[in-house]
């Protein structure tokens, strides 16, 4: 597996993308900037949802068996899973018992991380993606590169080659509008004729047993509404205490995600219509190992809302597939080593640490402390390659050292003016995007010094 840099690296060879890339994600912060500043209480909805989140966090056990008594109460059929294997293997089976081998899916980041398209077609089912950032990257044979914006690394007239392959546009047909229109018109017939939908969930309320999706297509209703069976995946840590707590969060969301005032669908979900039948799947897959972690639990307040990728300056100018994980950006940096530190060791280090995934999160999670946490353990295990290794111990010697440091700095000034062809080449990887700085005549600590004595 090519870790981030190598494949940031191919993503940066497009350069019109990435300036794209980057100034739309930008936008759609500046969006934010403006939607949480027309309201005097936003400080106050962050510090209320985090403290929920807390409290969800301490008692999740209790908050799970109280959802699910009462999701039994309303009819709904709750389903437990352990790891990804397990949900997938429950949904095969509902899909089974139904002898349905075709299925609508609403977006669900669960499902992109148990990998269940994959798996339900090598079992003969077919599923249509019915969310059209996410249909988009499905003809595309791709993964989502953002959570909120599934197929932002695409333009238009891409997405115009795949609708005139797979759907029978004009060539070179670009036009937004036309293109909805087609998927519009493709997606009608999947959802009267699909009888089992799968939907994720945004918010699941343990008081009432009810969940809530949210979507700005009606897409989930559509599916869910049309169809005979509906099953909800979500992760456990999605429970909130009450219904009440809603008004806190579905202002959050979002705001933080793409600038609305409110989302345009906000769906609830209680108990299957006469004739229907309800699922929902409850799903831990490494979730309570990371709840274990001090340092690391509160990376599962996340409410997938995105803006620490928005505003992140490395997922703007690397992209979401340079992340090779499910869910890409800061965010994803701090949950992806909990599933597999060796396979993910790269992308905490993928970071400024300049701390504003932490300062735009609604629920402040402390992302950038998190991120330099997980350098500290991924070093402490062995996951870091030797010349990373080395170079960090050489460097903690040399400012563990005065003199080994002025020594280092009076080196380093010579060789970059008279020598600069050493540091500037394509070996050293930070001149692959910068120029070198031109050397300083003296260091702080020798201008300090001649300096100080005039004081």
């Amino acid at each position: 597996m090519r870790d981030h840099a190598a494949l940031s690296e191919e993503f940066n060879k497009d350069e019109a993308r990435v300036d794209w890339h980057d100034e739309t994600l930008w936008f759609i912060r500046q969006k934010r900037d403006r939607a949480v500043h027309s309201i005097p209480e936003w400080e106050w909805l962050r510090e209320t949802g985090s403290q929920i989140k807390n409290n969800v966090l301490s008692n999740l056990s209790a908050y799970l068996e109280q959802f699910e008594a009462n999701a039994l109460r309303n009819g709904v059929q709750v389903h437990w899973a352990a790891d990804a294997k397990e949900h997938n293997e429950i949904v095969l089976s509902i899909m089974k018992r139904h002898q349905a081998d075709r299925m609508v899916k609403s977006k669900s980041m669960l499902t992109e991380e148990c990998h269940l398209n994959d798996f339900l077609a090598k079992n003969g089912i077919e599923v249509i993606d019915s969310d059209l950032g996410e249909r988009i990257v499905q003809l595309a044979e791709e993964p989502p590169s953002h959570i909120v914006l599934p197929c932002i690394h695409k333009k238009k007239e891409e997405i115009g080659d795949l609708f005139h392959e797979h759907l029978g546009t004009a060539a070179g047909e670009a036009d937004p509008q036309v293109l909805t229109e087609a998927a519009r018109q493709h997606l009608r017939d999947t959802f009267l004729t699909r009888k089992v939908a799968l939907t994720g969930v945004n918010f699941a309320v343990a008081e009432t047993g009810e969940f809530v999706v949210c979507t700005n297509e009606g897409n989930a209703d559509m599916g869910a509404h049309l169809s005979d069976v509906h099953i909800a995946c979500m992760g456990i840590e999605k429970i909130i205490p009450e219904r009440k707590h809603l008004s806190v969060f579905l202002r959050l969301l979002t705001r933080s995600a793409t600038g609305q005032p409110i989302t345009t669908y906000s769906s609830h979900f209680m108990k299957p219509r006469e004739g229907q039948e309800m699922h929902i799947v409850l799903v831990d897959n490494g979730r309570s190992r990371q709840l274990g972690r001090a340092d690391f639990r509160n990376s599962l307040k996340c409410i997938r809302c995105g803006s620490c990728m928005n505003t992140c300056p490395v997922y703007r100018r690397s992209g979401g597939h340079s992340y090779h994980t499910t869910i890409a950006g800061p965010i994803g940096a701090i949950l992806a080593p909990n599933l597999d530190m060796k396979d993910h060791a790269d992308l905490p280090f993928a970071s400024t640490l300049c701390g504003s995934c932490s300062n735009v999160c609604p629920v402040k999670i402390d992302i950038h402390d998190q991120l330099y946490k997980w350098r500290q353990v991924l070093v402490k295990e062995g996951h870091v390659n030797s010349a990373k290794a080395a170079g960090m111990k050489a460097m903690a010697y040399t400012f563990a050292n005065p003199s080994v440091f002025e020594v280092a700095g009076k080196s380093g000034r010579w060789f970059m003016k008279n020598f600069p062809a050493l540091v500037s080449n394509k070996f050293n990887p930070w001149y692959k995007e910068r120029e070198m700085p031109e050397p300083p005549k003296e260091s702080f600590r020798e201008w300090y010094s001649k300096n100080r004595k005039k004081a």
